[in-house]
């Protein structure tokens, strides 16, 4: 549990456009729903995509709140200002709060409570969120994994690496979560959690021990809409690849770009400059400025540095946004800082030679697939620069890696007369790189089950479509994550893109559109030929499909081996 802190060492009054209540109240916690609020807590109303936190400080302040921040003004007795009806600020994906329309007033608020006006909570919230926890990325070398693609693996494959040459690890991922002594699945269906959520993580590693954090470092995380990240001091930046996605937030390519070169801009960033009346008190642990400003200075010693993927475009125009040295991996370019040579790729894994610095060492990788080669690569190369090994110290590892969860499952025995694969693909470069990989190793014809998220990126629909068709023998669309949208607008969107590339697929014949995705993945077993793969793609890891009224539970791969259970059995009996 957080020792409390006081307010003034919190929030300084210059970081507030308007503050109401003299009061220095003892904080325990930090709130940004009013559903976690406990006595002690200062609650943050923020405003979402759907959703306004103002309207929720009334709850928030009966649940024990002794202090409110809020971009609303302050009324005159110091109650907050009603909200602008629709006001949003998108980037909220997992945060819900009720449905209390915007617009309702918020009604007054009892007096002892501390009331703030900010200009960006979400900006404070950050700042404030580092203070409380003491600022813990300080205490770790923190190595964070952006890309459009690959995230996930990239910061599994690093744990791996660098637990088995000893080092004491956590990490953050969409997929799973480490801060102590268990990796846990991560439910949040947030890859990059808020800044109160990450700080409180990254301080558990720090209690428990360990010398390094690995985090997904998301577009939402990084974009300063969000600020989620805002407050981390990252050693290591690295990128995997930049295409196309998540236009409904960023509104652009170039700023979904722009955003993502702020985790290779955070390596240039001094430790934040706190505000003097909260930089010139001790901290919790008993330091004084003086003390905490030297142990500022002993960690400029930790290497700072970007990883970037020389193969991609987009990963390759991050690279001057930093002033830190930039190493290279790349399967083409041999004048990369570590080179993948004579490569050698089968269904389930690959065999290469790494070469940098003039030495080389022969390695193999037991995943299949060209991006969890290029995945590994980048692993490899943080490891080598950060913990001076050699290629021969690290080929023997790769033989080691294992894949994540929802990656390249093969549910299927290698007997069966047709292949069936579970993978998290959900992106225009993903698809582009996965179909002609199993395009290459399937005798018979592809029959991919997917669709697009509701809510999400609307320009990739057809996209996808229009790849899948590209190199199938049919298509079958199905309900991913729907969430407020009509289902089968979706659905439709994607089929728009399936008949640029096959004008002449007849709905029913080639392409189906079947929502309830149960039925789906049983439609295309019962469609599947000898020497065909059935593609179930777009869920991977991910624990339920959420529809307008809530979600569902949901395993993919569970459900996957379940419809193929009854597949054969049916089959036996006729």
């Amino acid at each position: 549990m957080r020792r409390p802190r006081r307010l003034s060492t919190l929030i300084s009054a210059d970081e507030l456009l308007d503050r109401r209540g003299d009061a220095d109240p003892s904080i325990t916690g930090i709130a940004y729903d009013s559903r976690d609020c406990r006595p002690g807590c200062v609650f943050f109303a923020l405003r979402g995509a759907h959703l306004d936190g103002h309207r929720f400080i009334p709850q928030a302040i009966a649940a024990g709140a002794v202090a409110v921040v809020q971009s609303a003004p302050l009324s005159a007795d110091g109650a907050p200002g009603t909200a602008v009806a629709g006001a949003e600020v998108a980037g909220t994906e997992g945060s819900t709060e009720g449905s209390i329309a915007a617009g309702q007033p918020a009604g007054e608020q009892p007096a002892g409570v501390v009331r703030m006006q900010a200009e960006d909570p979400r900006r404070l919230l950050s700042r404030v969120s580092a203070r409380f926890y003491d600022h813990p990325a300080r205490k770790l070398t923190v190595i964070g994994v952006t890309g459009t693609d690959g995230k996930s693996t990239t910061v599994y494959f690093l744990y791996q690496l660098l637990t088995t040459l000893g080092y004491s690890v956590g990490f953050i991922s969409t997929v799973a979560i480490k801060t102590g002594a268990d990796i846990h699945k991560n439910t949040m269906r947030q890859s990059t959690p808020e800044a109160p959520d990450l700080q409180s993580m990254l301080a558990e590693m720090a209690a428990h021990g360990f010398e390094c954090a690995i985090v997904e470092a998301t577009s939402h995380g990084l974009s300063p809409r969000t600020s989620r990240l805002a407050d981390i001091s990252f050693d290591v930046g690295v990128c995997t690849n930049i295409s196309h996605d998540h236009l409904e937030f960023h509104g652009t390519p170039e700023q979904y770009r722009d955003d993502k070169a702020n985790l290779l801009r955070a390596l240039d960033r001094a430790e934040a400059d706190e505000p003097a009346e909260i930089a010139g008190r001790a901290d919790p642990a008993g330091r004084s400025a003086h003390e905490r400003d030297a142990y500022r200075g002993a960690n400029t010693a930790r290497p700072r540095f970007a990883v970037l993927n020389r193969d991609d475009e987009g990963a390759r125009s991050l690279a001057p946004h930093t002033a830190q040295p930039v190493l290279w991996y790349s399967l083409q370019d041999p004048e990369a800082d570590l080179f993948g040579d004579e490569l050698q790729e089968e269904l389930d894994g690959s065999s290469f030679t790494l070469r940098a610095g003039g030495q080389s060492a022969r390695a193999q990788l037991e995943l299949g697939g060209r991006f969890n080669l290029e995945n590994a690569l980048a692993a490899a190369l943080v490891v080598m620069r950060l913990c001076g090994r050699s290629p021969a110290e690290i080929a023997p590892l790769l033989a080691e890696l294992k894949g994540v969860p929802g990656r390249m499952i093969t549910v299927t025995e290698l007997d069966h007369p047709f292949t069936v694969i579970v993978d998290y693909a959900h992106t225009p470069a993903s698809f582009e790189k996965l179909f002609p990989m199993i395009a290459a190793r399937t005798p018979g014809g592809i029959i991919p089950v997917f669709s697009s998220a509701g809510e999400r990126d609307i320009e990739k629909r057809p996209i996808l479509g229009e790849i899948a068709a590209r190199y199938s023998r049919m298509v079958i669309l199905a309900d991913e994550d729907p969430r407020g949208e009509d289902p089968m607008a979706i659905l439709q969107a994607v089929a728009e893109g399936c008949r640029r590339a096959r004008p002449e697929w007849r709905t029913g014949d080639e392409l189906l559109l079947i929502p309830d995705r149960p039925t789906a993945i049983r439609a295309a077993l019962q469609a599947a030929r000898p020497g065909d793969t059935v593609l179930l793609l777009g869920k991977g890891h991910e624990g339920n499909i959420i529809y307008a009224d809530g979600s569902i539970a949901w395993d993919e791969e569970a459900e996957a081996r379940k419809a193929l259970q009854e597949y054969d059995q049916w089959q036996l009996q006729h």
